[in-house]
């Protein structure tokens, strides 16, 4: 079960939200991550073909994806779209900004409606928020509190070695767990 992590990130910090995702896919019997960074060279379109679910990771920049995760969307047209090719793939996603909300629903958004014209289906986040109670704290997984896709902060001033804080990595890392157990149930037999 091959599940690709199609991700941009302007300066690490999304990478290391795609390598939680990844982590999360690999505690799955069966199931390999792909990582691929959009900003690397030509698109492996045939791998994400064969990719039984596909992941879309950006950073939030004011309030939008990053202008070459919109540049592969735009390039899928002719490339998976006209075609289907992603029909009935599994689709999920996620995004990082500096600031504690930063506008990032409309991030996710822009993924799911982009995932629903392939004819994708979404999976969301199945977490309860987190950091919503005087006995909670940034500790608690999903702590910005988001049910369309994983939704993390890293402070602007920071390396992405250390902005980006473990709860973040981990609600991240469940993302990755879920959707490949949700792949693994449209397997078959």
């Amino acid at each position: 079960m091959l599940i690709s992590i199609v991700y941009d990130s302007g300066f690490g910090h999304t990478a290391r939200v795609a390598e939680a995702v990844a982590a999360g896919i690999g505690e799955v019997e069966g199931a390999e991550a792909k990582l691929i960074a959009v900003a690397d060279g030509p698109m492996d379109w045939e791998t994400l073909e064969r990719s039984d679910a596909i992941i879309f990771g950006s950073p939030t920049y004011n309030g939008l994806i990053s202008a070459k995760l919109k540049q592969f969307f735009e390039d899928s047209t002719k490339a998976a779209w006209s075609a289907q090719k992603w029909r009935n793939k599994i689709a999920a996603g996620f995004t990082n900004s500096g600031a504690q909300h930063g506008d990032k629903l409309n991030s996710l958004v822009s993924m799911a409606l982009f995932a629903a014209q392939h004819g994708m289906i979404w999976v969301g986040l199945d977490m309860m928020p987190g950091n919503s109670s005087s006995t909670g704290s940034v500790d608690d997984l999903n702590r910005l509190g988001s049910w369309l896709g994983v939704m993390t902060q890293s402070n602007v001033d920071q390396a992405p070695e250390v902005a980006l804080i473990g709860s973040d990595l981990k609600t991240a890392q469940h993302l990755g767990r879920r959707v490949a157990e949700t792949t693994s149930r449209f397997q078959p037999a």
